[in-house]
């Protein structure tokens, strides 16, 4: 009895730091499910329910006992599902979509907020809220950063001296002082031909730098409605690790875990106890050249002995990508391709093997995200090779406690060319690249007339919380470069550079670099 009463004075306590109360009978329930928990366990079990009630659409503080049976399901059912979620391909479309709440200063899913269901053909509203979340997003983690958080009561003086704060363009211009050493987060805009403006969501004016569409952190002086521009910089990045002691287990990623895959130990010791996973990454694998495909052989030939976990195949899966009979000849490319996996056994039986389409194969454009090849080209090649899964462009693979983001897009060369003024050092695009990328928490952070995307759907195109790898697919050279505790590779282009590729090692997160060169 005295075990009981213990425990519901946990759960009561509990319940009421999240700003809840609990139903006689919800509590009643709580309390005899946890009566068969390890002691030592208690205080993590209670957490985890709170955190699967706080998941939940929920009308009142009150609890009912509805919602706790549900949210004990979800912590049984999340201690089973381990083992499922080894390895899980989320395509861009089963992306989960999250709000960030000015009110709750948290990000909540959608369906707890008044928006509609995304919809390829969207709204006007819809290119609205892409700007404005993207704003939203970038916002509050600058506020989170030591230079913008405000000092602590009672801290030094000099403490204070370091710190900055935020100025919206609606408190410039509502202003008749001059205004000295003012940073204001906002978007570079080309309102007019030429000239270009700094914009957030309370107002615009004249500026002029770097690429249009993207966002900074302007430094200047105010004054006569002119706002003077010293310095221009990116808002500053945070690691994932920040970001999940901000906002708990949330599942921003996707895939059928409950919670974020960070927080399994079973997962964590799994992806580290198998070191011979191993993921092989190509791009440009076109299908219908002779000399690629005579390539693709030696690999598999190489790796029959010890078969990757996974063959990541960007696009474009053909040299030349059009025509009338593009269609036909991928589909016989494919085939060609199946019959080759077949050769080697081994690998046919334990690899997995990804499609990731490239923006000159048939689909609907070069809107991103982009849908996967079409079924009629497919479906003769899924049935010979069923470990083999055709995804959107971009999609994410999570594995063990990584997550990992694959895009097929020219990415480097279309923002150097819509830069408003390229770095001092051109030698160093590669670090600059990444850097933008990460800063602006999104992939093409370019205007849409150049990487346009189906404005529903620009969530899919986040990397918020920073994943543990970006898999680049460019036709740029090839690099691997560490920013933010994040690994950013590109391939290369695999017929164009001398066919390299990557492979890319989860257990010590490395990457070893590949070619096939005179073999």
């Amino acid at each position: 009895m005295d075990v009981a009463r213990k425990i519901k004075s946990k759960v009561s306590a509990g319940f009421k730091m999240r700003g809840f109360m609990l139903r006689p009978e919800a509590s009643r329930f709580l309390v005899e499910m946890l009566e068969s928990v390890n002691p030592s366990e208690l205080d993590d079990v209670i957490e985890r329910v709170l955190d699967a009630v706080e998941k939940q659409p929920l009308s009142s503080s009150m609890i009912e006992l509805l919602v706790v049976e549900m949210a004990v399901q979800d912590c049984t059912q999340s201690c089973d599902e381990t083992i499922d979620n080894v390895f899980n391909i989320i395509g861009a479309f089963d992306v989960p979509r999250y709000i960030y709440s000015l009110e709750r200063k948290k990000f909540v899913p959608i369906s707890m907020t008044s928006h509609p269901a995304p919809s390829l053909c969207g709204l006007a509203r819809d290119k609205a809220e892409l700007f404005r979340e993207r704003y939203t997003m970038l916002q509050q983690r600058t506020h989170r950063h030591e230079l913008f958080t405000p000092p602590a009561i009672g801290s030094a003086v000099e403490e204070g001296r370091n710190k900055f704060q935020l100025k919206t363009v609606e408190a410039l211009l509502g202003s008749t002082a001059k205004l000295g050493e003012v940073i204001v987060l906002g978007m570079v805009t080309q309102l007019k031909e030429g000239k270009f403006y700094l914009e957030d969501p309370t107002g615009t004016f004249h500026n002029g730098l770097y690429i249009e569409s993207c966002f900074v952190l302007a430094e200047g002086w105010y004054e006569d409605s002119v706002f003077h521009v010293n310095g221009f910089g990116f808002p500053p990045t945070e690691p994932s690790s920040a970001t999940r002691a901000y906002y708990g287990n949330v599942n921003f990623f996707g895939g059928p875990s409950t919670t974020s895959v960070k927080t399994s130990a079973k997962l964590k010791q799994l992806e580290e106890e198998n070191e011979d996973a191993m993921f092989v990454i190509v791009s440009d694998v076109w299908l219908d050249s002779v000399e690629v495909m005579e390539k693709l052989h030696v690999m598999f030939s190489g790796y029959a002995a010890m078969p990757p976990t996974c063959f990541v195949f960007c696009g474009n899966f053909s040299s030349a990508p059009y025509g009338k009979t593009q269609n036909k000849s991928l589909k016989e490319s494919l085939k060609l391709l199946a019959d080759a996996i077949c050769t080697y056994p081994s690998i046919h039986s334990s690899s997995r093997f990804v499609f990731v389409p490239g923006p000159e194969d048939p689909g609907p454009g070069t809107i991103l995200p982009r849908p996967p090849l079409a079924d009629h080209i497919i479906e003769e090649f899924r049935q010979r090779v069923p470990s083999s899964v055709f995804t959107t462009n971009p999609c994410r693979i999570q594995y063990c406690s990584q997550e990992i983001v694959i895009i097929r897009e020219d990415l480097v060369n279309k923002m150097c060319r819509n830069c408003v003024r390229l770095p001092n050092n051109n030698l160093d695009i590669p670090n600059h690249f990444v850097k933008t990328i990460l800063s602006q928490g999104h992939l093409t952070p370019l205007p849409v007339y150049v990487s346009p995307v189906f404005w529903a759907y620009d969530y899919t195109l986040r990397v918020y919380p920073v994943p543990d790898v970006i898999i680049f697919a460019d036709k740029y050279d090839p690099f691997n470069i560490t920013n933010t505790d994040c690994l950013c590779l590109n391939p290369g282009s695999f017929p164009r550079s001398g066919f390299t590729f990557k492979v890319y090692y989860p257990s010590n997160k490395s990457v070893e670099d590949s070619k096939l060169q005179g073999l």
